[in-house]
């Protein structure tokens, strides 16, 4: 590996370097700008719409006003001279240019071997609002946002103390993001830790083009064959501070308004923001209730498949659930054409503008209800369960348990549909086999009951 270019001490030379190493002519936000500095000529390279330009022009206003005679012989000295906390110098162009697309703004002075950073960043951030799909009841209402530093400040604010540790990484060799790992020193495993770290700093891509599902699926693998999820990805302040103060480690990426949680199992997927502010006994409650609603929502349809293909096997007890209309389509398609309706509702609602929302849903139920069921396409028991399993997905806070117990639910009604009860015997060894073999980045199982 070659040995970065270290920086002139001729500000020619080093303005002949940036220019070939940055499109100053191309592209428009990248402003260099040549000013006189205590009898020298120096240069300014900033990103424009990433720079404070109020703190910019007091920093400015200060250093300007040095005259030749006051003016330092090294960078050092200058640094003293500049009134702004965040200003240090930098050795090699690699360096530099990094800082630079990163919005630093790199200061070249002619007679100086080094270059001085002055970090007066602005980032375009929106508002710390409330996540829309992981609310609390009685808990903060804050949440993540697309900007890493701001992600940390709200860690900060509820932990204060030494042994919280953020660690910053690279990823990506054009986009250069930046990871944190958040931990306390004194609580994370450290071979967990160790093991993350390893993988982060040895994973080799052009980008995180997808932020946290791109850093994901180069720390675990694609694994395509198992759906159910590796990571927990919550976008609240309050609930990844209680993970840290749990032991667990949180990586934070840039440009992600959310916190991986790591280690994980599926206990912690049905975790939400409540189980924290509410009393023992109501929290246990409900993640008891998640708990059954996941596995109703699993086997519901399956055994009801299971049933209505052998209808001697239901007691006489529970006789008013055989289907008494016509069967004009056979239930397992009528099951399957729900599960796919059901997510092309979900679709619509997500791409449907919100003044057409509400009439767009009446409409949808009134055709998918009723008269989805005159017209003959579906029975009514159908539609019932169907709708059952519907709200309970919504149960879970968990937006990829969600689907991996969608597609375990599929593979166990075309298995009870095609080889009868067999068939949903070994659908059930497939999903059991699944659960089991599901390895975190800790190398945990997935079963695993944490003792926090």
């Amino acid at each position: 590996m070659a040995e970065p270019q270290k920086i002139y001490w001729k500000l020619w030379q080093n303005v002949a370097c940036m220019k070939h190493l940055l499109p100053i002519d191309e592209s428009f936000d990248l402003v260099q700008r040549d000013i006189r500095l205590g009898g020298r000529e120096a240069s300014f390279y900033f990103l424009d719409g990433m720079m404070n330009d109020e703190a910019m022009l007091k920093i400015l206003d200060s250093i300007l006003k040095i005259t030749p005679e006051e003016m330092p012989e090294d960078a050092e000295s200058l640094i003293r001279k500049i009134p702004y906390s965040e200003v240090d110098m930098v050795e090699d162009f690699d360096q530099a240019v990094r800082l630079v697309l990163s919005g630093i703004t790199m200061l070249f002075v002619d007679g100086y071997g080094e270059g001085i950073q002055i970090d007066c960043r602005s980032y375009p951030v929106r508002s710390v609002d409330e996540p829309g799909m992981d609310k609390s009841l009685r808990g903060s209402k804050d949440g993540f946002v697309e900007t890493v530093v701001f992600d940390t400040a709200l860690i900060r604010r509820r932990i204060r103390d030494p042994n919280l540790i953020m660690e910053i990484l690279e990823v990506g060799k054009s986009s250069r993001s930046d990871v944190v790992l958040c931990y306390m020193k004194n609580l994370v495993d450290p071979k967990l830790l160790e093991t993350v770290r390893a993988r982060i700093q040895a994973i080799e891509t052009p980008d995180l083009c997808m932020n946290q599902q791109s850093l994901a699926e180069a720390l675990i693998g694609t694994r395509w064959y198992n759906p159910f999820p590796k990571f927990k990805f919550t976008e609240r302040p309050d609930t990844t501070a209680a993970c840290i103060m749990e032991g667990k480690l949180a990586i934070l990426v840039d440009n992600a308004p959310s916190a991986m949680i790591l280690p994980t199992s599926i206990f912690d997927m049905i975790e939400e923001a409540n189980d924290y502010y509410f009393p023992a006994w109501t929290s246990l409650y409900l993640k008891i209730s998640r708990i059954l609603i996941l596995i109703v929502t699993v086997f519901l349809t399956p055994v009801y498949l299971l049933l209505m293909q052998n209808p001697q096997w239901v007691p006489p007890l529970f006789d008013f659930i055989l289907i008494r209309d016509v069967v004009n389509i056979p239930l397992i398609w009528q099951l399957l054409i729900l599960e796919l309706a059901i997510d092309g509702l979900r679709l619509a609602a997500l791409n449907t503008p919100n003044m057409l929302s509400t009439p767009l849903s009446i409409f949808a139920g009134l055709v998918l209800g009723e008269f989805a069921v005159t017209s003959g396409w579906f029975n009514t028991e159908v539609m019932l369960y169907m709708a059952f399993v519907a709200v309970a997905n919504y149960t879970q806070p968990n937006f990829e348990l969600g689907y991996a117990v969608k597609f375990m639910r599929l593979i166990l009604l075309v298995l009870t549909a095609v080889f009868n009860l067999p068939g949903f015997l070994v659908g059930c060894i497939i999903l059991l086999f699944l659960l089991g073999t599901n390895q975190t980045l800790s190398g945990r199982n997935y079963l695993h009951i944490s003792r926090n």
